[in-house]
């Protein structure tokens, strides 16, 4: 299950105290869901569905997921919005790729090992996709790439695992 931490008020709104997403994020994510559900690829993108923390309604959001290794991440270039205090909250979802859905569980990363993944894992794999810099730099999270230890305190990063019981009921019936 994700850890539990603070909510960080770092580049959030004023009048909250919360972090969010620019503008133009929620006026295009309806856009992206439609076109990911019907199978569109949007490169390392995702669709990450969760319980609202408040209301148990399932949430999906798109996300990019960084693929490396056999292991899997998602971290937020906008800080501790919705989507990542649902995540906090429920420690699992269901991520979408192309028409496959995976039941995950999500396990937040110390600002430690934020910082080591910046620095050791996402700063490698961002600076090799064509105009990768670019892209993180207008999303406002280019302090991934310039200061790893400050990002990590802004950005939070899961890691995500398959569901144990869902493998497990899978590995039974295989039998």
């Amino acid at each position: 299950m994700a850890t539990q931490t603070q909510p960080m008020s770092q580049g959030g709104c004023a009048a909250s105290g919360r972090d969010h997403a620019p503008i133009i994020v929620p006026l295009l994510n309806p856009i992206v869901r439609r076109l990911m559900r019907v199978g569109v690829p949007l490169g390392p993108n995702a669709l990450l569905s969760v319980r609202g923390r408040k209301t148990g309604q399932l949430r999906t959001t798109p996300i990019a997921v960084v693929e490396i290794g056999g292991r899997r991440w998602v971290q937020s270039p906008y800080g501790e919005v919705n989507w990542v205090r649902n995540l906090r909250a429920s420690g699992e979802g269901i991520l979408t790729m192309g028409r496959r859905q995976e039941p995950v569980t999500a396990v937040s990363l110390t600002p430690e090992q934020t910082a080591a993944f910046f620095q050791d894992v996402l700063g490698p794999y961002i600076r090799r996709i064509p105009l990768g810099t670019l892209l993180i730099g207008m999303l406002g999270a280019r302090e991934i790439l310039t200061d790893p230890v400050g990002a990590a305190k802004r950005h939070p990063v899961f890691e995500l695992h398959p569901r144990v019981a869902d493998v497990e009921a899978t590995d039974t019936s295989a039998v």
